[in-house]
């Protein structure tokens, strides 16, 4: 497929380069513009499978007494 496109696109070497980049972009925008919206109704990325625990996970931090973040350790 791509050779083909290639064997299309008209033009030397950098021109069919560029003309390839300017059709991947446009190919891009009308991905991001028309497509993408028209099917995310019909994604399930509301319906989530992993219930949140009851409790927050905490985490520890080890701390040495009498340390701020402030105070700095001089040479």
């Amino acid at each position: 497929m791509y050779a083909a496109l290639w064997r299309v696109l008209p033009g030397n070497r950098w021109a069919k380069s560029a003309e390839a980049l300017v059709l991947f972009l446009v190919v891009v925008a009308v991905l991001f513009v028309w497509v993408f919206p028209l099917v995310t109704p019909y994604l399930p990325f509301e319906n989530v499978t992993v219930q949140p625990s009851s409790s927050p996970a905490t985490t520890a931090v080890p701390t040495t007494p009498n340390a701020t973040p402030s105070t700095r350790a001089t040479p």
